[in-house]
This record gives C-alpha cells, structure tokens and sequence, in this order.
C-alpha cells in the first residue's frame, strides 16, 4: 500500500526566483498506527479535511488505522487532532486543524494522510474529504458513501452499492476483474472527468449523462466509441446484467473503457 500522498502547498517565492539557491523547506511528519476489533457489517464515518483517506477491505473483523500527520512547524504539527472513537458497531475518525492563517501568501495548516484496513462487508455511511486524494478498495458491503471537494476520487474492485460525489478534479471506478453479482454504483462529479474501467467481460446496466461535456465507450456503438456528440447512453452490456453502473457530469467528459481488450 502507498504510504503516503503528495503534499498539497505553495513554494516559498524564494525558491520561484531563478537563482535564489534556498532549499525548499519539508515539513515535519508524524505517524501514528492502532488496530481496533469491529464488526464485520459496522458503520464508518471518516471526516478529512486537507491531505488522502485510503480505506481497503479485508476479511478480518478488525480496523487498522495509519494517521500521517505533516505540518510546517511543531506547535502546528501538535494543534492537528486525529480523533477515534471505535464501538464494535460503529466507528467515527474525526480530523480537526488548527485555524487558517488570514494573512500572508501561505496556508501552512498541514494534511492528514489515512490509511484504513477495514472489514470488506462494513458500511461506511458517511466520508469527506476538502482537498486531496479518495482511494477506496476491494469493498463490498451493502453501502459506502464518499464526498470529496476537491481532488480525485478512486474506487478500486467494489463489488458493493456505492454512492460517490466529487465537486471539482477527477473520478475512476476501476475494476480488474468482474464478479456477477448485484450491487450498484452512482458517481456524479460536478467539474471534471469521470472514467469506468471495466472488463470485456461484464454484464451490466449502464447509464452516463453529462451537461456540458461529451461521453465515449468502448461498448457502444460506433459513434459512442468515436465521442462525437453523444451526451447519454442508456444501455445493457453484457448478457447477465444484474448490477448498475451510473455516471453524471455537469462539466466534464466521460469514458467508459474496456479495461483488457
């Protein structure tokens, strides 16, 4: 697993200056890392502001949680609080930061970077993220709902219902193999692209639409695949369809792609 995400913060104007010849300055880190007994079906809330929340599925009824902590200075590296609170049945991760600088050209805030093992049948009712990366794999409970502000938004094999909102960046629902079995996916992503990578040999009940963009796909006919001016395709790929696969952009393409072909 990826331990970490990109840091998200403007250089010093020095080091914009040809010939300035300062370091840029790294900020600080802290790790922590706890493991937790949960319930295979229990509830999630995970609240991030600034940095990555990366949730996987396992088959253990037991949580891990991984906090990177990174700030500029100590005092602000201390003022950021990971807050856990674990119930068999329920668990809610809270993230709160110190308060933002109104003045000067810098946020020097700092990110939280998670890394969650969680039990692949739990429900997570409720995760937001402001700015950063969403990566959420190889879950396959009844419901998972993901909002993320600003950023990309990834769900790796989840063969379960998800519910996935981006306002501005990027969406992908990646599958590396097909299971046919029932479960749902609705994405909607306000600015910017949004992509399905699927195999050639799935069965499903696809719909894509956008506002003001364009769709393609490598199931469709012809002229979906050459991504003229098809702005929906509602249609069943496949012979078994017994899932659905629903994307909606307001300003953005979409492209849904045969993944092994």
């Amino acid at each position: 697993m990826n331990n970490g995400a990109p840091l998200r913060f403007l250089l010093p104007l020095c080091a914009l200056l040809s010939g300035c010849g300062e370091s840029v300055e790294q900020p600080l880190e802290q790790v922590s890392e706890k493991s937790y007994a949960v319930n295979r079906d229990a509830n999630f809330s995970i609240k991030n502001g600034d940095g990555s929340i990366r949730i996987y599925g396992w088959d253990k009824p037991e949580m891990k949680v991984q906090a990177i902590k990174k700030a500029y200075s100590g005092e602000r590296l201390n003022k950021i609080a990971v807050n856990v609170s674990v119930r068999l049945g329920s668990v809610s991760i809270e993230t709160h930061f110190p308060p933002k600088q109104t003045w000067g050209l810098f946020d020097r805030s700092g990110t939280v970077d998670y890394i969650i093992v969680v039990p692949k049948t739990a429900k997570i009712s409720h995760l937001e993220l402001a700015n950063g990366e969403v990566l959420i794999d190889s879950m396959r409970g009844e419901d998972v709902h993901a909002n993320l502000t600003n950023g990309r938004l990834f769900a790796h094999n989840c063969f379960g219902d998800l519910h996935l909102a981006v306002i501005s960046g990027g969406l992908d629902v990646i599958y590396d193999w097909w299971e046919q079995r029932r479960f749902s996916v609705e994405a909607d992503i306000v600015s910017g692209n949004a992509r399905a990578f699927v195999p050639s040999d799935a069965s499903f009940h696809l719909v894509a639409e956008t506002r003001n963009g364009r769709i393609a796909s490598d199931f469709g006919a012809q002229k979906e695949r050459n991504a003229g001016e098809v702005t929906k395709i509602d249609t069943v790929i496949g012979t078994a369809a017994g899932s659905d696969i629903k994307i909606r952009a307001t300003d953005g393409n979409i492209k849904i792609v045969e993944a092994n072909r």
